[in-house]
């Protein structure tokens, strides 16, 4: 584990493996649906939008804007106490999905941050295996 951090840690399942490597190497992969060509996240091996399981790994181009966004101030869990305030937020990325993620390097101000704000994504590596996609702005 990466040295002081206690938060929650994801716990990769078969199908998320590949976005897990993906993000382990900087990048952010998403699953496609080679039947109605929508790109879809979070992973899973059917599509949410036709049903079908014809899907394939694409890599996301990391562009992005925010949909809605808060401003922590108290946190849910005692991990996060050493980050208030931060912004948790809802992006949708170039692609078409959308995905809950934090933004960083930026003050926690909403005179700063604003929907439709253009992001890019970062990863923060939290141990050997997990890296956690984050964005800021572009």
């Amino acid at each position: 584990m990466a040295d002081g951090y206690n938060k929650p840690i994801p716990i990769p399942q078969p199908e998320s493996d590949n976005y897990w490597e993906g993000a382990k190497a900087g990048e952010l992969r998403l699953r496609k649906c080679d039947d109605c060509n929508q790109a879809y996240f979070y992973p899973r091996n059917i599509c949410p939008e036709c049903g079908n399981n014809n899907t394939s790994w694409i890599v996301a181009s990391g562009n992005a804007k925010i949909h809605t966004f808060a401003i922590v101030h108290r946190p849910p869990h005692p991990g996060f106490m050493d980050d208030v305030p931060y912004v948790p937020a809802i992006v949708e990325l170039e692609e078409g999905p959308r995905m809950a993620t934090q933004i960083i390097n930026v003050e926690a101000d909403p005179s700063v941050i604003s929907i439709d704000m253009a992001v890019k994504v970062v990863f923060e590596s939290i141990t050997d295996e997990i890296s956690l996609p984050k964005f800021e702005p572009a």
